[in-house]
């Protein structure tokens, strides 16, 4: 089996690829921050607490699955808009990643 090397990757493919994965890794965190809010609010709720405070936790908790994706998946592209050209720049210098392909 041959080892192929990565000399250049595509400025805007990694930018699509990297946003799609950390908007996954966005809806995880948002996901696990619903649920810290919700069990707040299910906590207050049975220490006696203000509805005032349990409203405030359960919009925070639904929020986080909204904005958490969007706002990962937005560092995530232009994290690879910036990670790219320094790929290619580092892979001119050094060689690349070798790959074996079968």
């Amino acid at each position: 089996m041959a080892l192929q090397t990565v000399s250049s990757i595509g400025v805007l493919s990694l930018a699509k690829m990297m946003a799609v994965l950390y908007a996954f890794i966005g809806l995880f965190f948002g996901a696990i921050m619903s649920l810290v809010a919700l069990l707040g609010v299910a906590g207050s709720a049975a220490a006696g607490g203000d509805s005032g405070g349990g409203l405030m936790g359960m919009l925070f908790g639904v929020g986080a699955i909204i904005i958490f994706p969007i706002f990962y998946g937005c560092l995530g592209f232009v994290g690879g808009l910036i990670m790219a050209p320094l790929y290619n720049l580092v892979a001119r210098i050094v060689g690349g990643i070798e790959l074996e392909l079968s």
